[in-house]
This record gives C-alpha cells, sequence and structure tokens, in this order.
C-alpha cells in the first residue's frame, strides 16, 4: 500500500510538472556531449598531472615512455570499441555485469560486482577524493604536510557532495561533469600550449638519443603498461549508464570514438610538455610533475595548475559516482544485492538508494591510512574481467547469433584484446609475484561464500531480516522499484 501512494504521489508530481508524465525508470538525459564528458571527464583524473614517472621508471627513456603512452590510448580506444558492440547488443546499464551474465551466467557477473562494489571502485573513488582534498588543503599548510584527520574529513565532504549532487539529478550530474571537464580541459590545453611554444623555442635536448640506454624486458614493459592503463582507467565508463543514453546506438560509439583519442592525444602532448623542461631523472624526482612544470614555466602564475588540478580530480571523482551507482543498481534489480538498491527515487527519478550506498562505501575506504597500494594489486583484477567480458563478446559471436548488433567490431579487434588482457594479468605476476595477488584472488572467490547463501538458496532467516530493512528505507527514501520493462 504504502509503495502504490509513493509511486501514485510521485506520478501525480510528474503530471503537475509537465505534460507528459514520466515513469519510474532511468531516464533518457545523457547526449552525446555529456557521454564525451563523462569519458574524458573520468578518464584525465590525477595521475597526468602527479605520477607520469610511475611509466617512465619502468622504460628509463623517452622515446619508449612516449610509445607506452600511445600504445595504452590504442589498446584503451580497442577495448572500447568492443564494449561499444557489446553495448549496442545488450543495452543494459552495469558496464561488466550484463555482459557477462548474458555470456557466461549468474556465477561470473556476481563475482565482478561483489569485486567491484566492495573494493575496486569505492576504493578508487576515495582515493581520488584524498587526492583532491590533498591539492586543496596544501596551500594552507605552506611548507609543510597537511594534517591527516583534516585531509581525510575534507575528503569525506567532497565524497558526500558529490554523492548528494548525484542522487539529486540525473541532469545536475550531468552538468557537473560538463563543467570540470571543460576546466580540467583548460589545465591540459594550457600545459600542451606552453610545451609547444617551449619546442618551438628550441628545447628539444631531453628527446636527442630518446632511445639510448632502453634495456627493456617483458616485466618491465608489461608493469609500463600496467601503470599507464591505471591512467586511462576509465574507457569503459559509459556502458554502465547505457540505459540513460539518448540514442545509444549512435552516441555510445561516437563518445568513444571521439573522446578516448581525444585523451590519447593530450597525453602524449602532455609528457612531451614535461620533457621540455625536465630531465627524465628531474620527472622521476618531481612528486607532482605538472605542478613542477608550473612553477618553472607559468611563473608567477603558477598557483593556476593546483587549483585546476583540483579541479580534474573532483570532475573525476563526479564521473566514478555517477557510473558506478548504476552498476549498484544494476545488480540489486538482478537479485544480486540488496532489492532496496535497485529502487528509484520517486522525486528524482535517479537510483539513490545505490548512489549512496557508494558513498558509504567510499567513505568507510578513507578510515585506514594509505589504500594505494591495495588498490594497486586489484588492477589486475580489473583487467582479469575486462579480459573475461570481452572473451565473452567472442562466445556471444557464436552462441548468440540472433541479437541485433547495430555495430560489429572485426573478430581479431577483440581477439588481440583478450589476449593483451591475459598478458596485463599474468606478467605482473610471473615478473614480480607477491603475496597480495594471492590474496586478491581469494577475495574474489569469497564472494561464492555470498553468492550461495543470500542470492542461490536465498535462506528464509536473510530474507526476514532484509524485507523489513527495505521497507522501512523505501518510505523513509521515497523509492519504488523500477518499473518492468516492456518486450
Amino acid at each position: 500500500m504504502g509503495e502504490t501512494s509513493l509511486r501514485k504521489r510521485g506520478e501525480d508530481e510528474k503530471s503537475i510538472q509537465s505534460n507528459e508524465p514520466k515513469t519510474t525508470s532511468l531516464q533518457k538525459e545523457v547526449g552525446l556531449v555529456s557521454g564525451i564528458c563523462i569519458i574524458v571527464g573520468t578518464i584525465i583524473g590525477s595521475g597526468i598531472f602527479i605520477s607520469p614517472k610511475s611509466v617512465l621508471s619502468n622504460t628509463e627513456t623517452v622515446g619508449p615512455c612516449l610509445i607506452i603512452w600511445a600504445a595504452c590510448g590504442i589498446l584503451a580506444t580497442l577495448g572500447a570499441l568492443c564494449f561499444a558492440e557489446l553495448g549496442t547488443m545488450i543495452t543494459k546499464s552495469g558496464g561488466e555485469y550484463p555482459y557477462l551474465m548474458e555470456a557466461f551466467g549468474p556465477i561470473p557477473a556476481y563475482l565482478f560486482s561483489w569485486t567491484s562494489l566492495m573494493v575496486m571502485k569505492p576504493s578508487s573513488f576515495a582515493i581520488i577524493c584524498l587526492s583532491f582534498s590533498e591539492y586543496v588543503c596544501a596551500p594552507f599548510y605552506s611548507g609543510c604536510k597537511p594534517p591527516e584527520t583534516v585531509v581525510k574529513c575534507l575528503a569525506a565532504a567532497a565524497i558526500m557532495l558529490i554523492t548528494t549532487v548525484n542522487a539529486l539529478s540525473v541532469r545536475l550530474g550531468s552538468y557537473v561533469q560538463n563543467f570540470f571537464t571543460a576546466a580540467k580541459l583548460v589545465i591540459v590545453a594550457i600545459i600542451i600550449i606552453s610545451g609547444l611554444v617551449l619546442l618551438a623555442q628550441g628545447n628539444t635536448k631531453n628527446f636527442e638519443n630518446s632511445f639510448e640506454g632502453t634495456k627493456l624486458s617483458v616485466g618491465t614493459v608489461s608493469l609500463a603498461f600496467y601503470n599507464g592503463l591505471w591512467a586511462y582507467d576509465g574507457w569503459n565508463q559509459l556502458n554502465y549508464i547505457t540505459e540513460e543514453l539518448k540514442d545509444p546506438f549512435r552516441n555510445l560509439p561516437r563518445a568513444i570514438v571521439i573522446g578516448i583519442p581525444l585523451v590519447t592525444v593530450c597525453y602524449i602532448l602532455m609528457n612531451i610538455a614535461y620533457f621540455t623542461v625536465m630531465t627524465p631523472t628531474e620527472l622521476l624526482q618531481s612528486q607532482a610533475v605538472a605542478v613542477t612544470f608550473g612553477d618553472r614555466v607559468l611563473y608567477p602564475a603558477s598557483w593556476v595548475v593546483p587549483l585546476f588540478v583540483a579541479f580534474s580530480t573532483i570532475g573525476a571523482a563526479n564521473g566514478t559516482c555517477f557510473t558506478a551507482g548504476r552498476l549498484i543498481y544494476v545488480a540489486g534489480r538482478e537479485g544480486h544485492m540488496l532489492k532496496v538498491l535497485s529502487y528509484i527515487s520517486v522525486r528524482r527519478l535517479t537510483p539513490a538508494p545505490a548512489i549512496i550506498f557508494y558513498g558509504i562505501i567510499a567513505t568507510i575506504y578513507i578510515i585506514p591510512g594509505d589504500i594505494n597500494s591495495l588498490v594497486n594489486y586489484f588492477s589486475f583484477a580489473a583487467w582479469l574481467f575486462y579480459g573475461l567480458t570481452i572473451l565473452g563478446l567472442i562466445v556471444m559471436r557464436f552462441t548468440k547469433k540472433d541479437l541485433e548488433r547495430p555495430i560489429k567490431v572485426p573478430i581479431f579487434i577483440p581477439i588481440l584484446v583478450t589476449f593483451i588482457s591475459m598478458f596485463l594479468v599474468l606478467a605482473p605476476i610471473i615478473s614480480r609475484p607477491a603475496w597480495e595477488y594471492l590474496y586478491c584472488v581469494l577475495f574474489i572467490l569469497s564472494g561464492l561464500i555470498f553468492y550461495f547463501l543470500f542470492v542461490y538458496y536465498k535462506f528464509g532467516w536473510a530474507q526476514k531480516i532484509s524485507k523489513p530493512v527495505t521497507m522501512y528505507l523505501q518510505m523513509l527514501m521515497e523509492v519504488v522499484p523500477p518499473e518492468k520493462e516492456t518486450e
């Protein structure tokens, strides 16, 4: 009865606001420009401004370093094109989750949602907000490190603000994303133009003999790719909101083809700009490469760099929250999470419970001191699932021939990306074995325990606990289940 009255009141309010009342389902309010901004804004975070030295430390010289950055961009584009076929073939939000469900069944899909929702995505969200907090706090604690408590409190406030914005309105979240993407492209343009001017003035010394002394191995190349692809992470984010894209059959591939090559060109030109003013040794010694560049080139306006880096990180955090909330929503809708996480706000038509849940988990990850090492070891899990998802594309070419494919990439592309994914997963483990990789695999497999207890067998006592919680949250947050999709 409560659910019916909430839905009725929501529909009445919508009819007052517009001639055509919206149904209680996710609305298609993300256009091509917003889609490109989500891709660019999520990929370009703090990494390219702070630590491009991670790639250089493995390649050691300038030439191979720039080649790795370009190759990472090509790989991200190829992977995204495979996801474009998947996204237009299976038009459901949630990224890898619905694709794994369709190709391999519920267990791989559940393990992906388990690993992503409990560790990979909330911890990344937390780290991005911590990076933002450190940049904002730094000017107020000149000459010393900001207190950890202040940094964490500001990061928690940033998570709360971003979560609130995305829970209130899809359109507001898109506008925020567009603004911060524009802001970060301003600083990217400033660095690139400054670098090109310096090149024109003859600052090419660091590019001479750029391959001399190179000592590459399978292990170092794989680790260089690992670090470079971490900076490109986010190339698949648009697939998490497929149901909210306007004309996804056209806008999804277009946003990918425009957004990821744009990021690739920006990354290469920014690295070239860095090398116009810093030797490889100086770049490796820099704590924040973009800030060092600003101090040497933009003084006395060097304060612009940390300000816009803060804009960049908060934009990446907003994009991560915007898309990750949809994964939780879809997992809840499929019965792989609490059912209330699939509910939609009557007033706002957003997956508010899923977004709020994501914000709470991310806030918890702020409490530990340093979780960067944890995320580094779980990065290989991300490529494990990327490879498995694209393998699913190959499998469905034979098992799901009847599915309509508005976009169909040449078969050699998913085969190539699958093999590269296998290489990226296995090479770091072989070159530098560590117990943490085993711990990560065990954590992923531990999801099977929860799957069989709460999803497969659906024990009665679990249902008795979750039902009153769901009803209370439903009344408190004014949310209802999404309307059934019509065939």
